[in-house]
């Protein structure tokens, strides 16, 4: 098991949420996405570490960015 956490900028609402959710989810070997909305927070769990700019591309094909990790 592998967690890494992200900061996520843009995010205004649960619709944002969702989306970012909803993308990285689809990452292969996710197995978990937590999102906090009011603080720009995602933790991904996953069976083995991802790549970093798979996570980038998911959340950016979301419509938002990584601020940071």
């Amino acid at each position: 098991m592998s967690t890494a956490t992200y900061t996520v900028s843009g995010m205004t609402c649960q619709h944002c949420v969702s989306a970012v959710t909803e993308e990285v989810s689809g990452l292969p070997g996710v197995t978990d996405v937590q999102v906090d909305l009011a603080g720009g927070g995602l933790t991904v769990t996953s069976d083995a570490p991802l790549d970093d700019d798979a996570v980038r591309a998911a959340v950016e094909e979301a419509g938002y960015e990584v601020a940071g990790r």
